[in-house]
């Protein structure tokens, strides 16, 4: 049988076959013995009757109820264990789902997570993942406690009347049809909160991240009115999604004990003496109780429906980005950049990229190179360096191709950190000495002197750190994290001179098994480059340093400009070497 994929609901489940094996035969024992229950009524109803009649005696009421508690105790057994392996089971699924969610919107490229938008995608990620693995819950819960257990009732019901048994069960089938009747009504209104709950949490984050440009262009008034709109919209569909959820269940329990009227009726006649069958006292108090508890699970049952058809709208919301498999792209998509086993360990061959609607960036660009090699690519402002560097990541459409031996690592010119520590931005999860990298980009020293150290926590997006040491800390993780290929777009555009020949230093160091294309408008270190790319109206100059200050004015008037500019704010200490 082919195993299930991700993306599809058999792939969670067949990951939790020993932990379903346990919750069913613990459902099985639990559910079977909760007829126990009614039939225990039944006699200990009899032995109180015969007791008043002088036919038994008290000690058999405390021996039969203790025999009860016996059993019951046992059946409790059994549902502790099943309900504690239906939580690991949830729990599970829930770890894997997000964990699946998360990776996967990972290869999503920017422009589709971007159009996706954040509130939508913090919904998708969160509240959508818990809706739907709380469905597969109730569902793996009332499978037995509903299902195995009814079955168990009804097969009682039939022991003791079979005509009474049909006719009393007329009424629970009703229940079931108004739920799905009902079904569209659900889905429709969850769906509608869903959609206004990541509206919601869109207008949130740009409530908090524009907070300071509203308030300055004094625009928060209308921010405000907007914000309430949206959370007004929130609470009508939230309260209207659960109305038609939770409200019913009083409504199908009513429907579906009105059978007790016919028990109450003709299981008298049985008690009497003139019904279709002959009962005494605890028939007729087993047979009671075991529809009323029937009834219940039966209205319980039609509340499922409602809960799985809330599931699978937040299913049909997370499904597509639970995938792997990039569709067929067509032309003018975003191309994957190759991993071929070449020789060289990047190649570009004729290479060209526009933007939509505007002439070539860049055209026919081919150079390659080997491992242990340092490229700097520079050019003048809007000359498409960063453009090219994602290039790599096979983020934008391009002709041509390129060929990539290896993984690679990439450092964009802004510095994106998560809200954690400086160990938690620079690790990523992994373990390993922290202050080793740190020392990597010159900063150690000046953690040591946080209160916290490499604990220290440092806001949404670095805010609490400089742009030089937001700056340092992804290039510490880019360095802790490296692969065979090193994109680094500006990587010392907020360090000083020195520091930036240090931390250049131990880049080249480091950086002796690898590639390394190394975008940046500062020329100071592109002497010690192994090859230089001068980038200008869409040509690519590829030489070496000395070749191009010779045969490249462009270029050999800004480094002579830069370095010029480097002399004086060291006070004349430089060489222009």
């Amino acid at each position: 049988m082919k195993k299930p994929k991700i993306g599809q609901i058999g792939h969670y489940l067949s990951t939790q076959k020993s932990v379903l094996a346990i919750v069913t035969l613990s459902g099985i024992v639990y559910n079977v013995g909760m007829t126990a229950g009614p039939w225990f009524e039944g006699k200990l109803a009899q032995c109180l009757h015969d007791i008043v009649v002088n036919k038994k005696e008290f000690k058999d009421m405390v021996y039969l109820a203790l025999i009860y508690t016996a059993v019951i105790l046992s059946v409790q057994i059994m549902r502790y264990i099943k309900r504690l392996y239906v939580r690991k089971f949830a729990n599970h699924i829930n770890r894997d789902m997000k964990k699946d969610l998360y990776h996967c919107m990972v290869y999503k490229s920017k422009e589709e997570l971007e159009q996706e938008g954040v509130g939508s995608l913090m919904t998708k990620a969160i509240a959508d993942v818990d809706a739907c693995v709380e469905g597969i819950r109730k569902f793996t819960t009332e499978v037995f406690d509903t299902g195995v257990v009814m079955i168990a009732y009804f097969v009682m019901l039939i022991s003791y009347d079979w005509r009474l048994t049909i006719l009393s069960m007329i009424f629970p089938p009703i229940a079931y049809y108004i739920a799905n009747r009902l079904k569209k009504t659900v889905t429709q209104s969850v769906k509608e909160y869903k959609v206004s709950a990541g509206l919601l949490n869109e207008s949130t984050y740009d409530r908090i991240g524009n907070a300071l440009t509203y308030r300055i262009y004094g625009q928060e008034t209308n921010r405000n009115l907007i914000y309430e709109k949206c959370l007004m919209d929130y609470e009508a569909k939230a309260v209207r999604a659960n109305i038609w959820e939770n409200v019913m269940q009083p409504i199908y329990l009513v429907i579906s004990m009105a059978g007790c009227l016919c028990i109450l009726w003709f299981g008298g006649k049985n008690v009497l003496g003139q019904g279709w069958t002959q009962w005494d006292i605890a028939a007729f108090v087993t047979y009671l109780s075991c529809f009323t508890k029937l009834a219940s699970k039966t209205s319980k049952a039609a509340k499922l429906f409602n809960s799985v058809q809330k599931a699978s709208v937040s299913w049909k919301r997370i499904q597509p980005f639970l995938t792997m498999n990039s569709p067929v792209k067509k032309e003018g998509q975003t191309k994957d950049v190759q991993m071929v086993p070449e020789q060289k360990m990047i190649s570009l061959d004729h290479v060209s990229f526009h933007y939509e609607g505007c002439e070539d960036l860049f055209s026919d660009v081919s150079f390659s190179a080997n491992s242990g090699e340092i490229i700097g690519i520079t050019g003048p402002i809007a000359c498409g360096k960063t453009t090219l560097g994602k290039l790599f990541l096979g983020e934008l459409p391009y002709s041509g191709e390129i060929n990539i031996n290896g993984n690679i690592v990439y450092m964009g010119h802004k510095s994106e950190l998560i809200s954690g520590t400086i160990e938690e931005n620079i690790l990523l999860g992994d373990s390993g000495d922290v202050w080793e990298a740190l020392s990597w980009v010159e900063m150690d020293d000046e953690v040591k002197q946080l209160p916290n150290g490499i604990h220290t926590r440092i806001g949404n997006g670095g805010i609490m750190l400089s742009g030089g040491q937001q700056a340092r800390i992804v290039l510490a993780r880019t360095l802790w994290h490296r692969k065979e290929v090193l994109i680094l777009d500006d990587p010392f555009s907020a360090l000083d001179i020195q520091t930036e020949q240090k931390i250049f230093t131990t880049l080249q160091r480091l950086a002796k098994d690898c590639t390394v294309l190394l975008f940046s408008h500062r020329l100071s270190l592109f002497p010690q480059m192994t090859q230089v790319i001068w980038m200008e109206n869409g040509l690519l100059s590829v030489s070496d340093h000395e070749t191009l200050l010779h045969e490249n004015p462009e270029y050999a008037n800004l480094y002579y400009m830069q370095t010029q500019e480097s002399r004086i704010q060291q006070g004349g200490n430089g060489d222009d070497t």
